[in-house]
């Protein structure tokens, strides 16, 4: 279950470090082509949900890799659910239908969490 668990949420982090990250430093008309979203929010927000994302991914790898706060993993994946709950609706009350990526995200979020109580 370790090397699963770390397959999983190496991925799972690496997608939040990248796009909290692109939340964070780039401008709204920079995120717009891909995170149409962004436009009727207010910039302060996107940024905060970006930073966010960065610290999920960050506690989805430190607190296992040095054993300190172990209960951080669990806790960060279940906050990607959550997020992912968020951001579904938020396209489903935009009218945007495309909510593969972000049932998929959920799933693994959820997958992660599961695996990261096996070694707690």
């Amino acid at each position: 279950m370790n090397v699963a668990y770390w397959i999983v949420a190496g991925l799972l982090a690496l997608f939040y470090l990248y796009g909290g990250g692109l939340k964070v430093v780039r401008s709204r008309e920079r995120l717009l082509p891909m995170m149409a979203w962004v436009d009727g929010t207010p910039l302060p927000v996107v940024r905060g949900i970006g930073v966010i994302e960065v610290l999920g991914a960050i506690g989805l790898l430190l607190p296992p890799l040095t054993g300190i706060a172990p209960w951080l993993a669990p806790a960060a994946a279940i906050g990607f659910v959550v997020l992912q709950i968020g951001a579904t609706g938020v396209h489903l009350r935009r009218g945007d239908r495309r909510i593969a990526l972000n049932i998929t995200l959920l799933l693994t979020a959820a997958v992660t969490s599961r695996l990261a109580t096996t070694w707690l």
